[in-house]
């Protein structure tokens, strides 16, 4: 499964492997749909793309907003997934900023999708939000940290600040004729004022 949560136990029982596939399957289809149609992408077409029918849908996801916020926690857990890869792989500064990229690209990608669920909130997971938002906190600290034992970035700069900088970036920057290579370079221009050096002008 690309992207989505693990397949949640029912009556605290472990699902069965076929509900799993199908599960699975459905999550996979829907974060295909989504990224093509938006989060109005049809239910009947996912279950037809998963092989499924739509009471199997509807059993494992009893509204569109359930499914949406199923792909939607599980783009964020990629993301974080990616951090900890990238610190595995990479070295400190370019890591994070790599991850950073990462995060804008999510930033631009999502915003329709969490605009959706945030219209529908009142029928769906009310911790949603904050879950994912310490998700992404704590994966980006982690990366952080290691940069600022590497000496690559300055002791006062946080996770948060970071974060505030690439939603600003990403919100200033979509849907401009050349967003991609302007926020690329307006987070570059941002890792540079936050590495260690002189005295900051203001």
């Amino acid at each position: 499964m690309p992207e989505g949560s693990p397949a949640p136990a029912r009556a605290g029982r472990p699902m069965r492997a076929d509900a799993r596939r199908n599960y699975e399957r459905i999550l996979t289809a829907a974060a295909e749909a989504v990224a093509r149609h938006g989060a109005e992408a049809s239910l009947e077409e996912i279950a037809r793309r998963a092989g499924v029918g739509s009471a199997t849908l509807h059993r494992h996801f009893p509204s569109r907003q359930a499914l949406l916020e199923a792909v939607f926690r599980g783009k964020v857990e990629v993301l974080c997934a990616s951090a900890r890869d990238l610190a595995a792989t990479r070295d400190p500064g370019p890591a994070l900023g790599a991850w950073l990229r990462a995060v804008v690209a999510h930033a631009v990608s999502n915003r329709g999708l969490a605009a959706s669920l945030m219209r529908g909130a009142s029928g769906g997971d009310p911790a949603l939000g904050a879950t994912c938002h310490t998700m992404i906190l704590d994966a980006g600290e982690e990366v952080l940290a290691r940069a600022r034992r590497a000496g690559a970035v300055r002791p006062d700069v946080s996770i948060a600040d970071l974060l505030t900088l690439v939603s600003a970036i990403s919100q200033a920057t979509e849907g401009g004729p050349d967003g991609s290579a302007q926020a690329d370079r307006l987070l570059g221009l941002a890792l540079n004022g936050v590495r260690p050096g002189p005295e900051p002008m203001i």
